[in-house]
């Protein structure tokens, strides 16, 4: 097996062990469910490119990435430097993230939250709104054309926005019309090799009208501000940020050069 597969294998013994020990009633209950979280589709919306900072201490394919950072000062810092959004990983088996470090950070945050994570079932869509989710990815490559349909309407009923991730052009078949903010990931998921010129060449294919976000690789103002006139309207930047001891600073120093560059 390929790492995605292998990761989704995983993934569907998790997710029937969590509903063992979750209710949906369970989840449900939670005071996040009935908040109304900050719109990740109106952060990427406003004008001028839209920097998504990701939290994330390891990877499969590059191991440790940051395990001595503080979320809480991530997050925060994430807030201060100007980012629009942030994206947490709540996989533990292979990038060691939790719902745990979600709910901690929702309980403050005033940017929207992205649950970044492989959803292969309804109970993970619901487990999102219960954890302070303001948004949810779906990964087109590992769900069929009736699943990213009844995911997405449950998402869009419970308020949260969906990022749709897709990887080949046959993948847009797959999608519905509530499918409005489109990523490219720049990183091949079964090598999780890196190729940016994906990016390029796939958002010809997008819809006009669809919000368009770039995953992935992304380390540099110029690769940044090529892909933003190109049409994109955000970048999820995580390694580039958390690699460093300070990723808030990081995020901030980034985001500053940005608009230098920009302008």
């Amino acid at each position: 097996m390929n790492i995605l597969d292998t990761i989704i294998a995983h993934k569907r013994i998790e997710v029937n062990i969590r509903k063992k020990f979750f209710s949906v009633a369970s989840l449900e209950s939670s005071r996040f469910f009935k908040e109304v979280k900050p719109s990740f589709r109106e952060a990427l919306a406003k004008k001028g490119p839209s920097i998504i900072g990701e939290f994330k201490r390891r990877s499969p394919s590059k191991g440790i990435i940051n395990s001595l950072v503080e979320i809480d000062d991530v997050a925060k810092g994430y807030e201060l430097a100007g980012a629009s959004a942030m994206s947490i990983l709540t996989d533990l088996e292979f990038f060691g993230g939790d719902e745990l470090d979600f709910q901690k950070v929702a309980e403050y945050a005033k940017i929207p939250l992205l649950r970044k994570d492989f959803i292969i079932d309804e109970f993970q869509i619901i487990e999102s709104k219960s954890i302070g989710a303001s948004a949810i990815l779906l990964i087109a490559a590992v769900l069929t054309k009736k699943e990213i349909h009844k995911f997405t309407n449950l998402a869009d009923s419970l308020g949260l926005d969906i990022l749709c991730e897709i990887h080949d052009p046959s993948e847009l078949e797959k999608l519905n019309s509530k499918n409005t903010i489109l990523g490219i990931n720049n990183r091949n998921l079964k090598t999780f090799s890196i190729d940016i010129g994906h990016s390029q060449e796939l958002i010809r294919q997008l819809p006009a009208d669809c919000l368009k976000v770039a995953e992935s690789g992304l380390s540099s103002y110029e690769e940044v501000k090529l892909l933003f006139e190109t049409g994109f309207d955000a970048f999820l930047i995580g390694e580039n940020f958390m690699r460093t001891p300070d990723p808030g600073r990081a995020a901030e120093k980034f985001i500053k050069g940005l608009m230098q560059e920009i302008r």
